[in-house]
C-alpha cells in the first residue's frame, strides 16, 4: 500500500478463500493490520500487489465506480462506530441501501428487518437519541437487509458494554445463519473469534490459521 510518506508494508503473503456462508474472525494484536485486511477484501484499500475475488470478479481489476456497484450488491457492512446518517431515522437510514439499489417495498422490507432486530418501536429516532447498542441493533438491520452474500464486520462490540456487546453478537450471528451470509469478523476478542468455524491470525504482517481457545 501507498500513502504520503511512501510505500507501507502493512501486510505480505495473505493467501486465504472462504466458501459460501462460512464464518472467520481475523485476530492479532493492535496494528497487526486487522482493519486494513478487511478494507482491502472490500476493494476500500487497494493492495501494492494481488487480488481480491469477489461473486467471481477480480475487485481490483474493476474501476472504483465498479467496485461500488459490486459491493451494493454482495457486500454488508457493520462497523464499531456504527457509521449511521445522522440525519436519518432509524428507518431511514434501513431504507437507504434499499433505495440506491432500487429495491421494491423498500419501507416495508426495513420495517420488517427493524422488527426481527427488536427496535419496533425506535423507528422514528434519530442516532443521537439512541443508545449504543440500538445504534448497532440499526447498523445489523441495514447491513442485512439487503440479502447480502458476505458480511463485513470490524470490532462490532468496541464500542459497546460487555453485555450488550453480547446481545448484539447473539443477535448477528442468529441474522447470519437465517441468511446463509459468509461472515468476516475482525475482533481483538478471542471468545467472539472462538464462535466463527475459522480463526485467522495475523501476526508480523503474516496470516495463519489458528485455534482460538476461549478462556
Amino acid at each position: 500500500m501507498q500513502d504520503a510518506s511512501g510505500q507501507l508494508n502493512i501486510l505480505r503473503d495473505i493467501h486465504f478463500a472462504l466458501n459460501a456462508g462460512e464464518t472467520a474472525s481475523i485476530v492479532g494484536a493492535s496494528g497487526s493490520g486487522k482493519s486494513t485486511l478487511l478494507a482491502i477484501l472490500a476493494g476500500l484499500d487497494t493492495p501494492t500487489t494481488g487480488q481480491v475475488m469477489l461473486a467471481g470478479q477480480s475487485l481490483f481489476d474493476l474501476s472504483e465506480d465498479d467496485r461500488a456497484a459490486l459491493r451494493a450488491q454482495h457486500v454488508g457492512f457493520v462497523f464499531q462506530s456504527f457509521q449511521l446518517m445522522p440525519n436519518l431515522t432509524a428507518l431511514e437510514n434501513v431504507m437507504l441501501p434499499l433505495e440506491l439499489a432500487d429495491k421494491p417495498d423498500a419501507r416495508q422490507t426495513a420495517l420488517s428487518m427493524l422488527q426481527r432486530v427488536g427496535l419496533s418501536e425506535r423507528l422514528q429516532h434519530l442516532p443521537k437519541v439512541l443508545s449504543g447498542g440500538e445504534q448497532q441493533r440499526v447498523a445489523l438491520a441495514r447491513a442485512f437487509v439487503v440479502r447480502p452474500d458476505v458480511l463485513l464486520a470490524d470490532e462490532p462490540t468496541g464500542s459497546l458494554d460487555h453485555a450488550t456487546g453480547a446481545a448484539i453478537m447473539d443477535l448477528m450471528f442468529e441474522l447470519n445463519r437465517e441468511q446463509g451470509t459468509t461472515l468476516v469478523l475482525v475482533t481483538h476478542d478471542r471468545h467472539l473469534a472462538a464462535r466463527c468455524e475459522r480463526q485467522l491470525l495475523i501476526q508480523a504482517g503474516q496470516l495463519s490459521e489458528t485455534t482460538v481457545t476461549a478462556s
